[in-house]
């Protein structure tokens, strides 16, 4: 059964179903307070870099875990990206591990004792913004442009797994896309300290589809961001298809998509996530493109994560 994202969560004004459904995220808010109250951090000997969000999914956590990897690795250091372990999130484990080193557990703290023990002296923890657990040494929070905040609302009445006021654990913001001073200064209500870097995604060899037709299909947190992407990249798309997010393909659904491929003469093509879920015995007859990220601002943002190498 396919369950996606509702669409009233990206909706800038209130619905039936965000009003019918806010006692609920009122519950929810309470719940996430008492945990609070209960929880003690702990100090690890190494340096952690949080990559997190508070809109759910889809604000691209995981291309930045690996360009932070990246980064720290040109500074010589022995970075390890630390996940906790999902059955459901193997996709972006088999990801991260195509690129970089990764170390997985239930529990975060004891992925990131693992880390220790094997020299590594960084972790980068992909998607651990909510977890309490952990004295972070830099948090940073991700948001794309197009979605920002959703309907402002936290589950279920809206996107958000926490309320914006929690962006006083926050330093830097990372949004996807243009630049909106207007979302800066909303966001700065709640932090008036926090630091802003712009970035996009880039891919070598996209210009030879140009001439190509393409059906694109995505089961991400945001499927429309990925086929806006390669729209903005001028790629003929003559039909798009979303999932949701860590869909897992059956045998129909790529035999359905090859007779759309039939159908229309076009090639198929997906992202590098949504390639690692299809079956490998037949994951070779689909294109995927790989982004890498760009910062607007490369070097400030070098060095905001130099500062922390001892």
């Amino acid at each position: 059964m396919k369950v996606s994202k509702p669409k009233f969560w990206d909706q800038n004004y209130f619905t039936f179903f965000s009003i019918f459904l806010y006692p609920f995220s009122i519950i929810y808010k309470f719940i996430f307070f008492i945990i609070k109250l209960f929880v003690t951090e702990k100090k690890f000997s190494i340096p952690i870099i949080s990559v997190g969000n508070i809109y759910l999914g889809g604000t691209g956590k995981t291309p930045i875990s690996l360009k932070i990897c990246k980064i720290l690795k040109e500074f010589e250091q022995n970075p390890v990206v630390v996940r906790k372990y999902y059955k459901n999130h193997e996709d972006e484990i088999s990801l991260i591990r195509k690129h970089n080193k990764i170390i997985t557990a239930k529990k975060r703290e004891d992925a990131i004792n693992l880390a220790i023990e094997k020299n590594f002296n960084f972790v980068v923890l992909d998607d651990g913004y909510q977890d309490l657990n952990i004295k972070k040494d830099l948090n940073i929070i991700c948001f794309h442009s197009k979605q920002k905040t959703g309907n402002g609302q936290v589950i279920p009445a809206g996107p958000l797994r926490e309320s914006l006021d929690t962006l006083i654990n926050c330093q830097i913001v990372l949004i996807n896309g243009v630049k909106d001073l207007q979302f800066e200064q909303k966001l700065m209500r709640y932090n008036p300290k926090l630091i802003f870097f712009y970035y996009n995604y880039f891919s070598k060899g996209i210009e030879n589809l140009r001439n190509k037709k393409l059906i694109a299909f995505a089961g991400i947190g945001n499927p429309t961001n990925f086929f806006d992407f390669l729209k903005e990249k001028h790629l003929n798309l003559v039909k798009e298809l979303s999932y949701p997010d860590h869909y897992s393909y059956s045998e129909k659904d790529l035999e359905d998509l090859n007779k759309l491929e039939e159908k229309f003469k076009a090639k198929l093509i997906t992202t590098e996530k949504d390639h690692l879920r299809i079956n490998s015995f037949v994951r070779k007859r689909f294109e995927y493109i790989k982004v890498e990220v760009k910062f607007e601002d490369e070097q400030g943002f070098k060095n905001s994560i130099k500062k922390l190498i001892k």
